[in-house]
Protein backbone atom coordinates (compact mmCIF):
# COMPACT_ATOMS: atom_id res chain seq x y z
CA UNK A 1 0.00 0.00 0.00
CA UNK A 2 2.82 2.19 1.14
CA UNK A 3 4.16 1.57 -2.37
CA UNK A 4 1.22 3.39 -4.33
CA UNK A 5 1.63 6.99 -2.93
CA UNK A 6 1.35 9.16 -5.30
CA UNK A 7 3.79 11.40 -7.70
CA UNK A 8 5.21 13.27 -5.02
CA UNK A 9 3.01 13.78 -1.61
CA UNK A 10 4.92 17.15 -0.95
CA UNK A 11 3.36 19.03 -4.42
CA UNK A 12 0.29 16.65 -5.10
CA UNK A 13 -1.25 14.17 -2.50
CA UNK A 14 -2.69 17.01 -0.13
CA UNK A 15 -4.97 17.89 -3.20
CA UNK A 16 -5.90 15.25 -4.85
CA UNK A 17 -9.13 14.49 -3.22
CA UNK A 18 -11.98 16.63 -2.38
CA UNK A 19 -12.07 17.37 0.73
CA UNK A 20 -14.02 16.29 3.58
CA UNK A 21 -14.11 16.66 7.70
CA UNK A 22 -11.30 14.53 9.30
CA UNK A 23 -12.48 12.66 12.02
CA UNK A 24 -8.91 11.77 13.17
CA UNK A 25 -9.63 11.85 17.22
CA UNK A 26 -6.59 10.96 19.51
CA UNK A 27 -4.51 10.54 16.54
CA UNK A 28 -5.45 13.91 15.01
CA UNK A 29 -3.60 15.59 18.18
CA UNK A 30 -0.69 13.35 18.54
CA UNK A 31 0.60 13.94 14.79
CA UNK A 32 -0.25 17.23 14.08
CA UNK A 33 2.27 18.59 16.30
CA UNK A 34 5.34 16.98 14.46
CA UNK A 35 7.35 18.52 12.16
CA UNK A 36 9.51 16.34 10.77
CA UNK A 37 9.65 14.92 7.15
CA UNK A 38 11.34 11.44 6.15
CA UNK A 39 12.43 10.16 3.12
CA UNK A 40 11.19 7.28 1.06
CA UNK A 41 14.24 4.83 0.12
CA UNK A 42 14.80 5.10 -4.46
CA UNK A 43 12.83 1.75 -4.45
CA UNK A 44 9.62 2.81 -3.28
CA UNK A 45 10.21 5.88 -5.02
CA UNK A 46 10.65 4.09 -8.69
CA UNK A 47 7.37 1.99 -7.40
CA UNK A 48 5.35 5.25 -7.41
CA UNK A 49 6.48 6.96 -10.32
CA UNK A 50 5.80 3.34 -11.99
CA UNK A 51 2.40 3.94 -10.38
CA UNK A 52 1.93 6.96 -12.78
CA UNK A 53 3.94 5.45 -15.94
CA UNK A 54 0.74 3.48 -17.68
CA UNK A 55 2.47 2.75 -20.67
CA UNK A 56 6.04 2.28 -18.91
CA UNK A 57 7.76 4.60 -21.48
CA UNK A 58 10.37 5.31 -18.08
CA UNK A 59 8.41 8.98 -18.64
CA UNK A 60 4.46 10.14 -17.10
CA UNK A 61 2.70 12.03 -19.80
CA UNK A 62 0.10 14.83 -18.66
CA UNK A 63 -2.37 12.16 -20.34
CA UNK A 64 -1.00 10.01 -17.59
CA UNK A 65 -1.23 12.25 -14.72
CA UNK A 66 -5.06 12.89 -15.26
CA UNK A 67 -5.87 9.39 -15.33
CA UNK A 68 -4.72 9.14 -12.05
CA UNK A 69 -6.25 11.84 -10.76
CA UNK A 70 -9.34 11.26 -12.15
CA UNK A 71 -9.46 7.79 -10.92
CA UNK A 72 -9.12 9.23 -7.63
CA UNK A 73 -12.11 11.33 -8.00
CA UNK A 74 -9.90 14.90 -8.47
CA UNK A 75 -11.13 17.74 -9.33
CA UNK A 76 -10.14 20.67 -11.04
CA UNK A 77 -7.42 17.94 -12.98
CA UNK A 78 -6.28 20.47 -15.47
CA UNK A 79 -5.08 23.17 -12.69
CA UNK A 80 -3.25 20.26 -11.08
CA UNK A 81 -1.70 18.73 -14.26
CA UNK A 82 -0.60 22.60 -15.11
CA UNK A 83 1.09 23.22 -11.67
CA UNK A 84 2.61 19.75 -11.10
CA UNK A 85 4.16 19.96 -14.73
CA UNK A 86 5.73 23.66 -13.90
CA UNK A 87 6.97 22.47 -11.14
CA UNK A 88 8.73 18.94 -12.39
CA UNK A 89 8.62 19.15 -15.52
CA UNK A 90 12.05 21.08 -15.95
CA UNK A 91 13.41 20.24 -19.07
CA UNK A 92 10.27 21.49 -20.50
CA UNK A 93 9.74 18.52 -22.83
CA UNK A 94 5.84 17.79 -21.71
CA UNK A 95 6.90 14.67 -19.82
CA UNK A 96 8.43 14.10 -15.83
CA UNK A 97 11.10 11.46 -15.80
CA UNK A 98 12.21 9.76 -12.69
CA UNK A 99 15.46 12.10 -12.50
CA UNK A 100 12.68 15.05 -12.43
CA UNK A 101 10.54 13.62 -10.42
CA UNK A 102 13.15 12.71 -8.01
CA UNK A 103 14.27 16.32 -7.83
CA UNK A 104 10.90 18.19 -6.86
CA UNK A 105 10.62 15.33 -3.98
CA UNK A 106 14.05 16.05 -2.84
CA UNK A 107 13.49 19.69 -3.00
CA UNK A 108 10.17 19.23 -1.53
CA UNK A 109 11.96 18.07 1.50
CA UNK A 110 10.41 14.80 1.75
CA UNK A 111 7.34 13.47 3.20
CA UNK A 112 5.55 15.43 6.16
CA UNK A 113 3.24 13.82 8.72
CA UNK A 114 0.20 16.30 6.89
CA UNK A 115 0.58 14.77 3.30
CA UNK A 116 0.79 11.65 5.12
CA UNK A 117 -2.40 12.15 7.00
CA UNK A 118 -3.67 13.28 3.70
CA UNK A 119 -2.71 10.42 1.80
CA UNK A 120 -4.66 8.36 4.79
CA UNK A 121 -7.55 10.48 3.74
CA UNK A 122 -7.00 8.73 0.03
CA UNK A 123 -8.31 5.22 1.67
CA UNK A 124 -10.49 6.42 4.21
CA UNK A 125 -13.64 6.60 2.21
CA UNK A 126 -16.14 7.16 4.20
CA UNK A 127 -14.32 9.20 6.63
CA UNK A 128 -14.74 7.18 10.33
CA UNK A 129 -10.62 7.12 10.54
CA UNK A 130 -10.01 3.64 9.77
CA UNK A 131 -9.34 1.85 6.29
CA UNK A 132 -11.20 -1.02 5.75
CA UNK A 133 -9.93 -3.86 2.97
CA UNK A 134 -13.12 -3.00 1.03
CA UNK A 135 -12.24 1.06 0.91
CA UNK A 136 -8.39 -0.57 0.00
CA UNK A 137 -9.74 -2.64 -2.86
CA UNK A 138 -11.83 0.53 -4.13
CA UNK A 139 -9.00 3.28 -4.05
CA UNK A 140 -6.50 0.56 -6.04
CA UNK A 141 -9.17 -0.27 -8.19
CA UNK A 142 -9.62 3.18 -8.81
CA UNK A 143 -5.63 3.09 -9.79
CA UNK A 144 -5.80 0.11 -12.48
CA UNK A 145 -4.70 -2.55 -9.61
CA UNK A 146 -6.66 -5.98 -10.59
CA UNK A 147 -6.15 -7.15 -6.59
CA UNK A 148 -8.68 -9.42 -4.68
CA UNK A 149 -10.26 -8.62 -1.35
CA UNK A 150 -8.76 -11.75 -0.14
CA UNK A 151 -5.00 -9.82 -1.29
CA UNK A 152 -6.33 -6.84 0.54
CA UNK A 153 -7.17 -7.97 3.44
CA UNK A 154 -4.18 -9.79 3.92
CA UNK A 155 -2.34 -6.46 3.81
CA UNK A 156 -4.72 -5.07 6.23
CA UNK A 157 -3.69 -7.48 8.13
CA UNK A 158 0.24 -7.04 7.93
CA UNK A 159 -0.45 -3.38 8.96
CA UNK A 160 -3.30 -4.29 11.36
CA UNK A 161 -1.68 -3.82 15.13
CA UNK A 162 -4.82 -4.19 17.03
CA UNK A 163 -6.17 -7.13 15.11
CA UNK A 164 -9.29 -4.74 14.45
CA UNK A 165 -8.99 -5.71 10.89
CA UNK A 166 -8.82 -2.24 10.29
CA UNK A 167 -6.37 0.43 9.69
CA UNK A 168 -6.16 3.62 11.89
CA UNK A 169 -4.07 6.81 11.70
CA UNK A 170 -1.34 5.49 13.79
CA UNK A 171 -1.28 1.86 12.15
CA UNK A 172 -1.11 3.59 8.58
CA UNK A 173 1.59 6.31 9.86
CA UNK A 174 3.60 3.36 10.97
CA UNK A 175 3.58 1.60 7.82
CA UNK A 176 4.03 4.67 6.04
CA UNK A 177 7.05 5.66 7.79
CA UNK A 178 9.32 2.42 8.68
CA UNK A 179 11.18 1.90 5.18
CA UNK A 180 11.10 5.73 5.60
CA UNK A 181 14.34 7.63 7.32
CA UNK A 182 13.85 10.65 9.26
CA UNK A 183 15.07 13.59 7.74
Amino acid sequence: MAKLSLLNFQYNLSRRLPSKPARWGSSERQWSGLSPSFQPNIEEMKRVFDTFDANKDGKISKEEYRSVLRALGKQNVETEVTKAFKVADSDGDGFIDFKEFMDVHEKGGGVKPVDIKNAFKTFDLDGNGKISAEELLEVLKRLGDRCSLETCKKMVRAVDADGNGLIDMDEFMKMMTQTMKLC
